[in-house]
């Protein structure tokens, strides 16, 4: 049980109405797992407002209700205290903090947030924070890890309850370090309110999403509130070869840093060979092999090396580990088969993470064998994507094979004539239409010769595929091993 008024703290509340000195055992968002010692807080969302339910959960006996708006006057409240706020989504994340102990701010919490790289990044600290002597957690789209110990993740960031629970465990845990995926999603819903952070990292930002930001300038600003909100205790860490990386930077509180390949930074990282087996490069001013592949990677890399040592974390012991680190599972995943053709599994689902993983198999291939790519797009998702990926799949790639991602409640065939659209004329006569995932992975597998390279572009690390609301088993490299036998 936990004290009402200490939930409440720094809540933004407009009116209350009964006495707030009581117990409360737990705070729920759903109303149909609401108890009566509970409270609960209505919060208005895209497809449904909860505060329809507030009547129900009245009479089943809840102690207290957070809402933006009272019940009408015909409900008896008489024995539940009714509290008014702006913002039930903010309420809801700072009284998550509160019960949980405020978790975050009894360890190091990195945020990591952008369009692509997320997970590489978060992932890269994870391993090689652990691999300095640090107790580690993980929240990632990937997995959650609270030590050596694996928890299966729902959302690349879960709700604020979910957060902070995993967070008071990791604390119980004695856990140090904690790198999570921050996602647009979560800073538009507020669902990180509430956490202290002690580092922000802002990787790139391209098309993505705009089923739900609705336009690119939403999403920009949705990502740069993330650095906004940060204490002037943490760091922010900016890619500055990103046309908006010095924009996520303008108006933090936290000390601003930059990284990047190119342009002056304060960490600075520069390519000397690529290899289909990882990247040679130079970092402040040591030159290290990793065994990571791409361009797109090297600036993971920096961005790791640069919070390492913004932790104050030294030089040698830090390139020493980095050089041992792999990229996360899904992540440009490269399987061989006997006779000698290369699968690369990759989470590659926006335009430029696309394009980033055909230009980084072009520079390290001979262009005497064949490359084929297996790539689809989700439904129910943003739509303008479609035809992007169609054309950059044609013109990087020698065969493309449309198939189904995760169609979810679209029709797979409509979702491969909008990436069809995007085809020019030159190239349609690389594109092979099969609709079964699996169908199209056995065809690339069969067509290839020695050599050759197959990508299976999209799902990554995902262990399902979703249709009409229904997830079934599919693994993307567990096809890609058997077709290649």
């Amino acid at each position: 049980m936990k004290s009402l008024n200490d939930i409440l703290q720094g809540v933004r509340t407009i009116d209350r109405k009964g006495a707030t000195d009581i117990q409360i055992r737990e705070i729920k968002f759903d109303s149909r797992q609401v108890g009566a010692e509970d409270i609960f807080v209505a919060i208005k969302g895209t497809a449904l407002d909860s505060h329809q339910f507030i009547p129900d959960v009245v009479a089943s006996g809840v102690k207290a209700v957070v809402c933006e708006e009272y019940p009408d006057e015909s409900v008896d409240s008489r024995h539940t205290v009714l509290i008014k706020v702006k913002d039930s989504r903010h309420a809801l994340a700072v009284m998550a903090s509160n019960y949980y102990d405020n978790p975050s701010a009894k360890l190091n919490l990195v945020g990591v947030t952008g369009t692509n790289g997320k997970t590489t990044t978060v992932t890269l600290l994870y391993y090689l924070f652990k691999n300095l002597g640090y107790t580690c957690g993980l929240l990632s789209t990937i997995e959650n890890r609270i030590n050596e110990r694996t928890l299966q993740a729902t959302h690349t960031t879960g709700d604020p309850l979910q957060i902070n629970a995993l967070l008071a465990q990791m604390v119980r845990e004695k856990v140090t370090h904690c790198f999570t995926e921050i996602s647009s999603h979560a800073i538009a819903q507020q669902r990180i309110a509430g956490l202290s952070f002690n580092g922000g990292i802002f990787t790139n930002i391209t098309q993505d999403h705009l089923d739900y930001h609705k336009d690119f300038r939403s999403y920009l600003y949705t990502k740069k509130a993330f650095f906004d909100h940060l204490s002037p205790d943490a760091w922010a860490l900016a890619n500055i070869d990103d046309k908006n990386g010095r924009l996520m930077l303008q108006n933090t509180k936290a000390h601003a840093y930059t990284y990047g390949l190119k342009k002056s930074a304060d960490f600075k990282g520069k390519i000397k060979e690529h290899h289909m087996l990882g990247l040679s490069m130079v970092i402040d001013k040591t030159e290290v092999w990793f065994g990571i592949v791409g361009t797109f990677n090297a600036y993971n890399l920096v961005a790791t090396y640069a919070a390492a040592r913004l932790f104050e974390e030294s030089k040698e012991e830090t390139l020493a580990s980095m050089s041992q680190l792999e990229s996360a599972e899904g992540r440009f995943d490269i399987t061989y088969s006997q006779s000698g053709i290369k699968g690369i599994i990759d989470y590659a689902h926006t335009p430029d993470a696309l394009k980033n993983v055909l230009e980084t198999i072009n520079q390290s291939r001979t262009h005497n064998e064949t490359l084929i790519t297996v790539i689809g797009a989700g439904g129910d998702r943003d739509k303008t994507k479609r035809p992007q990926m169609g054309r950059i799949a044609s013109a990087l790639s020698d065969k493309v094979i449309l198939t189904s991602d995760n169609p979810r409640n679209e029709e797979p065939q409509t979702i491969i004539d909008e990436m069809t659209a995007g085809i020019s004329t030159e190239n349609e006569r690389k594109i092979i239409p099969i609709l079964r995932r699996e169908e199209a992975i056995k065809t690339a597998c069969f067509t290839a010769n020695k050599g050759d390279i197959i990508l299976v572009a999209g799902k990554g690390h995902e262990k399902y595929q979703e249709v009409k609301g229904v997830k079934h088993h599919f693994d993307d490299k567990e096809m890609l091993i058997k077709y290649l036998k």
